[in-house]
């Protein structure tokens, strides 16, 4: 089960990360905002989705 859960928050990762590089963020924004998905990968995610996702 750990496994599978482990590949569920690597897959949401990529997803958090493409989705940072593909926004129209300055490049300082995506920078730190893909080092702390990358650094931090469940917390990272949750907060970039939850706070910084623009609509």
């Amino acid at each position: 089960m750990t496994g599978i859960l482990g590949l569920l928050i690597l897959i949401l990762d990529v997803i958090a990360v493409v989705d940072t590089l593909r926004s129209s963020m300055n490049t300082g924004e995506k920078t730190l905002w893909v080092i702390l998905i990358l650094l931090l990968p469940v917390i990272g995610m949750a907060l970039y989705f939850l706070m910084g996702k623009k609509p």
